[in-house]
């Protein structure tokens, strides 16, 4: 019997873009899929695009107090025994991703898996301007400032009913200490798939500009405070902004 997966989408004034997320999530040969869409009370037409697609998943349209506290909203609604998020901006790399999720969690004792993201250029999907490779996890990878790439963390729904959702204490860190509440603090057993699972378009709200990058990362080290990681603050930030450097210049095989 095959596990339920429950995807979230938070969006707002995102009508540009909604339309390709929805249908990267319709397009996923796995069939036993949910898709809640959380929209912050868009007025950009992005409401008309997703009651247009009201058959393919279940939405909400109300004012929030941003996009993890979205998130949190949409973690109540899931019915699937396996969670994921994908942004507004973001489109699964291609239609099996949610047949690789399925496979990883086929191991009963995985409470989660990830892997690797592109960003691509806003208007040209196929040009990559940056590419996220990650690696398996190991105790002391986020005190150097890394993280999974988040778009690409499945989890399994009791993790989050364990150990709880987005703290709204951090507006742009808050899936940077999520990750690493669940995997630093509390070990859970998390897979890294060595495969790209996303393509996400450049501009997101914690890296659309110099100072939203010194702020997430501020705050960053105030979730790894919160967490008890043993870090200061200035080299801590520094490890982190460099850590960030090779994504520029690698790019990903290709293959075929």
């Amino acid at each position: 019997m095959s596990n339920l997966i429950s995807i979230i989408t938070v969006c707002f004034n995102s009508a540009s873009t909604i339309e390709g997320t929805i249908l990267s999530v319709a397009k996923q040969i796995y069939p036993d899929k949910e898709h809640i869409i959380i929209d912050g009370a868009s007025t950009d037409g992005t409401r008309a695009v997703v009651q247009r697609y009201g058959a393919l998943l279940r939405a909400v349209s109300e004012p929030d107090q941003g996009i993890y506290d979205a998130m949190n909203k949409g973690l109540a609604m899931t019915t699937g025994e396996i969670v994921g998020i994908l942004n507004a901006d973001d489109f699964y790399a291609n239609d099996t991703v949610l047949d690789q999720v399925a496979s990883v969690f086929t191991d009963a004792t995985v409470d989660a898996c990830y892997a690797d993201l592109v960003y691509v250029d806003q208007k040209n999907t196929n040009h990559v301007t940056r590419y996220w490779q990650s690696k398996p996890f190991q105790h002391g990878l986020f005190e150097k400032g890394w993280m999974p790439a988040h778009p690409t963390f499945f989890v399994r729904r009791k993790i989050y009913e364990q150990f709880g959702g987005f703290d709204l204490e951090f507006p742009r860190q808050a899936d940077f200490e999520l990750t690493m509440r669940f995997l630093e603090v509390h070990n859970i057993k998390a897979v890294y798939v060595p495969n790209i699972w996303v393509n996400m378009r450049i501009g997101g709200v914690s890296n659309n500009s110099v100072r939203g990058v010194l702020e997430g990362n501020i705050e960053a080290y105030r979730a790894c405070k919160k967490n008890g990681l043993r870090v200061s603050m200035l080299p801590f930030i520094v490890r982190k902004m460099l850590s960030r450097v090779p994504q520029f210049f690698k790019r990903p095989k290709v293959t075929g």
